[in-house]
C-alpha cells in the first residue's frame, strides 16, 4: 500500500506536496504511537501504514528528485540498515522485537523500519528496472527470499532474530513489486489496474486485518 499510495499522491498533487503531507502523517502517526506507551493495533498498523509512504517517498525522492541510481540508493539504505542494526545491538545487546519494552529500544525499531522500507523501495526498483527483470519477476524473486527464512528457522534451526528480520526486510520489496505491478501502467510494465484503485484495495485489506487483531487479540502476547 505504501509504494501504490506514494506514486498516487506524488503523481496527482504536487510531488512537493505530497512529500510534506507525507511527512506530517508520518510525524502524527509516530507520536501518538509514543504517547500511547503500547501496543494498541491500530495505532501500531497507521505508523506502520505511514512509514510505508513517507519511505517510499523518501527513496524515490533520492532517485528522481537528486537523480541517484537505484543501484546506488540500494547500496546507500542497505548501509543505513546496517548501522542502525551495530548500534541497536551495541546499546541493547538484543534486537528481538520481544524484548521492545522502553522507549530506547522502540526508537531503534522504528529507526530499522524505516530504513528497511526505504531499503525495499529502492531494491524492488532496482532489480525490476535496472536489472530488467520486471515488476512480476522481482515480486516473485522476493516473494521467494521472504518464505526461505521460515523454511530455514523451522528445519536448520536458524537463529530466529536473523530470520524474522531478514524476512522482514524482504516484505517491502515483494509487496512495493506487486504494487507496482498492478498500479503502473502497461507502457511502464504494470497491468494498468492503477495506484489509486491498488490503495483503496490494499487499505481495505489492512483495516480489516487490523479489526480481526483488534476483536480476535491473535497479535497480544502473555506478560
Amino acid at each position: 500500500m505504501g509504494e501504490s499510495t506514494s506514486d498516487f499522491l506524488v503523481h496527482t498533487i504536487d510531488p512537493v506536496v505530497a512529500v510534506i503531507l507525507g511527512g506530517i502523517g508520518f510525524v502524527i502517526a509516530i507520536s501518538i504511537q509514543f504517547y500511547v506507551k503500547k501496543y494498541i493495533p491500530w495505532v501500531y498498523w497507521l505508523t506502520v501504514t505511514m512509514v510505508a509512504v513517507f519511505g517510499t517517498m523518501a527513496a524515490d525522492v533520492v532517485h528522481i528528485v537528486l537523480g541517484v541510481p537505484y543501484l546506488i540508493s540500494t547500496i546507500f539504505f542497505s548501509i543505513t540498515l546496517a548501522i542502525v542494526f551495530a548500534i541497536w545491538y551495541k546499546s541493547e545487546k538484543t534486537l528481538s522485537i520481544h524484548s521492545i519494552y522502553i522507549p530506547r529500544r522502540e526508537v531503534f525499531y522504528w529507526l530499522t523500519v524505516g530504513a528497511t522500507f526505504a531499503l525495499g523501495t529502492a531494491a524492488g526498483d532496482m532489480t525490476a528496472i535496472t536489472l530488467s527483470l520486471g515488476y512480476l519477476n522481482s515480486g516473485i524473486m522476493f516473494g521467494i527470499l521472504f518464505i526461505l527464512p521460515l523454511l530455514a528457522h523451522k528445519y536448520l534451526k536458524l537463529h530466529e532474530v536473523f530470520t524474522f528480520w531478514f524476512s522482514y526486510i524482504m516484505t517491502r520489496p515483494f509487496g512495493a513489486s506487486f504494487a507496482d505491478l498492478f498500479g503502473r501502467t502497461p507502457d511502464l510494465g504494470g497491468l494498468g489496474f492503477g495506484t489509486g484503485k491498488t490503495s483503496i484495495v490494499l487499505g481495505i485489506l489492512i483495516v480489516i486485518f487490523v479489526t480481526y487483531l483488534t476483536i480476535s487479540k491473535k497479535d497480544i502476547e502473555e506478560t
